[in-house]
């Protein structure tokens, strides 16, 4: 993401309705999940810093990214600040595809099996 899509001056003075319709077009345009998870962060912080119509903006287009929309970086920096926008099986759910678990029973089995076998590494190994 090199180029930001709107100015902080639309994010935090645009009426709702505007900002909502520029945010989806921009979206369905790119399909860039990343920068468009960045601009619902800044409309949460709108939210947070009193303009209560931001409660929950844009709640479907959210949702979509983190169900449908192939998972990257930004989405997964971001996912903690969206959890009130999921119920609970929800999120337990989009946890383990934001953060699936990564094999590592092989390498532990290779360590486990060196220690029992008695296999200590030289020095040369170990460098």
């Amino acid at each position: 993401m090199s180029e930001q899509p709107f100015t902080p001056h639309q994010l935090f003075h645009s009426k709702k309705e505007r900002l909502e319709e520029a945010i989806l077009t921009f979206y369905q345009q790119t399909q860039d999940s990343g920068t468009t998870i960045q601009v619902l962060l800044a409309a949460k912080v709108r939210y947070q810093l009193g303009d209560t119509s931001f409660n929950l903006f844009m709640k479907e287009l959210v949702r979509h990214l983190f169900a449908k929309a192939t998972i990257n970086r930004a989405l997964r920096r971001y996912f903690f600040f969206f959890a009130d926008y999921f119920t609970q099986d929800e999120w337990k759910k989009l946890s383990a595809r934001c953060f699936p678990t990564e094999p590592v029973a092989t390498e532990l089995v290779e360590v486990t099996e060196a220690i029992t076998l008695g296999a200590v590494p030289t020095a040369a190994e170990s460098s």
